[in-house]
């Protein structure tokens, strides 16, 4: 985890540091806390003593004693605050009330028609957003903001640019128009990183150093931490591991290269796969339900796949020489299983640092709603998260 300073000048950050020890962990006392950030006790002592104050942390519990009187064990208080995470997906609008341990409370979907427009989607969001806090009964002071997962390109001020599957969709300014709908903050990101920070915040990247996120939705995009930092890009692009090849010369991809993952592993690329393997057209969902229930055509088709999937992950380990690989998204419902197995076995066979450590592969803990609970951890994660001073 990061480590605290002892200078002077340094308090926002150090409380933040001790605000994540506290929050990746199941219960910690401040002598714990000292010991993994490297701060003072005295120092500890202060930030704990201002977070109670601010309800953010509470008390509960002590660790048995050893010598001296039993330690106080310190939580994140849950209901300190809440985020409202909002996934736009071209088809479908999901929208989740988390409270501050990134746990949804409430959760609610809208079905979006095709060819919608930014305003509609706009007015759907805002809709679905405003539905959570009343079933919730959660008043708009407890929210600290909205958080926002949508197809990239993103930049820096949450401009959308000319998304694949979104046609006419270009330089929609999404962020300023929600925010100027609901009233409250907007943090965003595409719906990859959005994940990987909710594994982050709340999930199986919660003390994990660096790892890479590999998401499969309607595309296939990613998220990456580097040493305890989001890492997006100069240009908020980085991590799109959808685009790189792993079949030399191979289908034409809307970004003009041949042979992306994104376009020979992606839903509709399994469709058209499956369809040339064995002359049946089926729809994703139906490969997989096939697949599941151990049809042996469409076990062949997944298992290609996920075989060019394995690839890509051997070129992401020894590029990045991260600590975990997680992957997840809604398209990996029935088939995350024979993904996960054929990456781990490549990783741990042909990966160039596995003499030298682990690389664990692992399915993501949050499921399908894994963009939307992220959107709303990327509240939570730019309000407390420690980020480096400059």
């Amino acid at each position: 985890m990061p480590m605290g300073t002892n200078h002077p000048g340094m308090g926002s950050y150090n409380q933040a540091v001790v605000l994540e020890a506290i929050q990746t962990s199941d219960g910690i006392s401040r002598v714990q806390i000292a010991d993994r950030t490297g701060l003072t006790a005295q120092t500890v002592s202060v930030i704990v003593r201002r977070l109670l104050g601010q309800g953010l942390v509470r008390e509960g519990g002590t660790l048995p004693s050893t010598g001296g009187k039993p330690r106080t064990i310190l939580r994140i208080d849950p209901d300190a605050g809440y985020a409202i995470g909002i996934h736009f997906d071209p088809a479908e609008i999901t929208a989740v009330l988390a409270n501050l341990a990134g746990i949804p409370v409430r959760t609610c979907r809208r079905t979006l028609t095709h060819g919608i427009r930014p305003a509609a989607v706009i007015a759907v969001m805002a809709r679905a957003a405003r539905s959570l806090l009343d079933a919730a009964q959660v008043p708009d002071a407890r929210i600290l903001g909205v958080g926002l997962a949508c197809p990239g390109p993103l930049d820096a001020d949450g401009t959308m640019y000319s998304p694949p599957q979104l046609n006419d969709w270009d330089r929609i300014p999404l962020r300023a128009l929600l925010e100027e709908a609901t009233g409250f903050a907007v943090a965003f990101d595409n719906d990859a990183t959005a994940a990987a920070i909710g594994e982050r915040w709340a999930g199986a990247g919660r003390s994990v150093p660096s790892y890479a996120y590999l998401y499969f939705g309607t595309g296939i995009g990613g998220g990456l931490i580097l040493d305890h930092q989001i890492y997006r890009g100069r240009s908020f692009s980085a991590a799109e591991f959808g685009h790189l090849t792993v079949v030399p010369g191979g289908a034409e991809c809307y970004c003009g290269n041949r042979g992306c993952l994104e376009a020979e592993c992606s839903p509709a690329a399994i469709e058209a796969l499956h369809a040339a393997r064995t002359g049946h057209r089926l729809t994703h969902a139906g490969i997989c339900a096939a697949f599941r229930a151990g049809d042996a055509d469409a076990r062949g088709t997944i298992r290609a796949v996920a075989a060019l999937v394995a690839d890509a992950a051997v070129s992401i380990v020894n590029l990045l020489d991260v600590d975990l690989l997680l992957i997840g998204g809604p398209a990996l419902r029935e088939t995350a299983d024979a993904f996960r197995d054929a990456m781990a076995e490549a990783v741990d066979t042909r990966s160039f640092n596995r003499r030298l450590h682990d690389v664990r592969v692992e399915i993501a803990p949050m499921g399908a709603d894994a963009a939307a609970i992220g959107a709303a951890s990327l509240v939570f994660h730019s309000t407390y998260a420690p980020t480096l001073p400059t």
